[in-house]
């Protein structure tokens, strides 16, 4: 169902999703009673890292250097941290390998939030674009515990909100899975991500980018714009330009004179299983893949706990409706980190 638009030669017609043809929501696909919904579960259940660390210097070796967080705070994004080993990749690129079976349709797809086999809808220029595989892979699902990625979020949120020293607590968002194919892989546009999220307040939100393919200029690597976090309209963030990611360039119609002359796009060039951590204003994105080698990505999203909803409709499909002004909560958006945790195993030991 999923496989022809990442095939090594461009299909003639658009490869959409079957159930988007019939107009359903992915929770609308019935899910086996024996599939595990792994957001149930609040610790890590598999083997990707273990269990989370019981003394402080197993989170404390996860740690970022304060020239580190000097960096992000200038820049708005922090690159090229190494969290996890080719192999880990390999094992986590068997599990996305299993949601492409054209034959076979992965038995929890209706887990995921969103699945589109090829946002821009152009076979010429494909990205799979899809959330909420953390429900259905022990690996995909123990990645959003991982403490290389918890541990610098609260050091970079907590730095953002004045809370360098001691940090935040971290709650899980939504993860992502972006994969352009050889060949046609597309662009992602560029955006800022808050633009997507402005149903959570307030906005103190990170990305983190993994690497599961090495990045380079010819495989579509991602892009950051320095200094870009900086940029809003009275506090609210810039405006969508392309929602199916297929229209490069189309911010510039939004950017001020003096944004265009800050435009200054630097590549991530990230190795394989190292991240990026950005802010929630960062603008960036991501150009085709024209190399003979795909290029796969997880994107793992966070919030500080505290942020609220300011919606009364469902922030994610199939999820319970957080009530307008209350803070976000429940199974699907778990406490990952708390600085409190650090100091409870060092009091224990």
């Amino acid at each position: 169902m999923f496989l022809r638009a990442f095939s090594t030669t461009p299909t003639k017609t658009v490869e959409a999703n079957p159930e988007h043809i019939r107009g359903l929501r992915m929770s609308d696909i019935p899910v086996p009673p024996d599939v595990r919904d792994l957001s149930r579960f609040h610790l890590p259940v598999g083997d990707l890292f273990g269990q989370l660390p019981t003394v402080p210097q197993q989170w404390n070796k996860w740690r970022i250097s304060d020239a580190q967080v000097d960096f992000y705070l200038k820049n708005g994004y922090l690159s090229n941290v190494q969290v996890l080993s080719e192999s880990d990749c390999d094992r986590i690129l068997e599990d996305y390998k299993g949601f492409l079976d054209e034959k076979k349709p992965h038995r929890a797809r209706g887990l995921f939030y969103e699945f589109h086999s090829n946002q821009s809808g152009d076979p010429n220029n494909a990205v799979l674009h899809a959330l909420g595989h953390w429900r259905i892979t022990p690996l995909f699902h123990d990645l959003i515990f991982h403490p290389g990625l918890t541990v610098p979020t609260s050091q970079l949120i907590g730095a953002d909100v004045g809370k360098r020293k001691e940090g935040v607590a971290v709650q899980f968002w939504h993860d992502q899975l972006f994969a352009k194919p050889p060949h046609h892989g597309g662009n992602v546009a560029w955006h800022q991500d808050y633009s997507y999220w402005t149903r959570s307040v307030p906005m103190n939100h990170m990305t983190v980018h993994l690497a599961l393919d090495a990045q380079t200029p010819e495989n579509g690597t991602l892009m950051f714009v320095p200094g870009s976090h900086r940029w809003s309209r009275q506090g609210k963030p810039l405006p969508i330009t392309s929602g199916d990611f297929s229209d490069m360039d189309s911010i510039q119609s939004v950017l001020s004179p003096e944004e265009k002359v800050q435009w200054k796009p630097v590549p991530a060039l990230l190795k394989k299983g190292q991240v990026s951590f950005h802010h929630p204003l960062m603008v960036h994105g991501s150009y085709p893949n024209r190399s003979d080698r795909p290029r796969r990505a997880a994107v793992v999203n966070y919030f500080g706990q505290g942020t609220k909803s300011i919606t009364d409709q469902e922030l994610l499909d199939g999820v319970p409706v957080v009530p307008k002004g209350q803070p976000i909560t429940g199974p699907f958006f778990p406490l990952v980190f708390h600085p409190d945790w650090v100091r409870t195993v060092a009091s224990a030991s």
